[in-house]
């Protein structure tokens, strides 16, 4: 038999030894600490990632809102209508294939949007005015910080 020898020690100096009666492994109690430990990363990734997906919700119903917006602004520059005033049919002329808005915008978190709630859905309205919003603006935010200059 042949013993492995490093720097004049062999290879049974390397190796820790076992003491008798005691087994190598985890105890119920520790593997008990990792499981809690790992459902607790687990329930803090799926809570952050559902914030995650309602600020997206949030950013996405917001530039539906603003896409409509300057839709509004575009139509009334290039066809000569001031705020106020009415426009026949202006949500047709704003939404549609090959118009400002080219889909009917949807919005993300399952809101309904309404059109010209405040000055008519045939009036465009004033800067600083929102056209279209979103039912879910009270409870979920859904509405611009600022839109004075839109």
């Amino acid at each position: 038999m042949t013993v492995l020898q490093i720097n004049n020690r062999t290879r049974s100096e390397f190796v820790l030894p076992i003491r008798q009666g005691q087994r190598s492994g985890m105890t119920l109690l520790e593997m008990t600490v990792v499981i809690l430990v790992l459902l607790t990363l687990i329930s803090v990734l799926f809570i952050s990632a559902q914030a995650w997906k309602r600020g997206s919700d949030r950013a996405l119903c917001i530039i539906h809102i603003q896409n409509v917006q300057k839709g509004i602004r575009g139509y009334s520059n290039l066809y000569g209508f001031y705020p106020g005033s009415s426009a026949p049919n202006l949500q047709s002329h704003i939404i549609g294939l090959g118009r400002f808005v080219e889909t009917t915008p949807i919005c993300p978190g399952g809101g309904t949007y309404s059109f010209g709630q405040t000055y008519g859905v045939d009036t465009v309205p004033p800067i600083g005015t929102l056209y279209m919003e979103c039912d879910l603006s009270a409870t979920e935010e859904h509405v611009p910080d600022s839109y004075s200059d839109w």
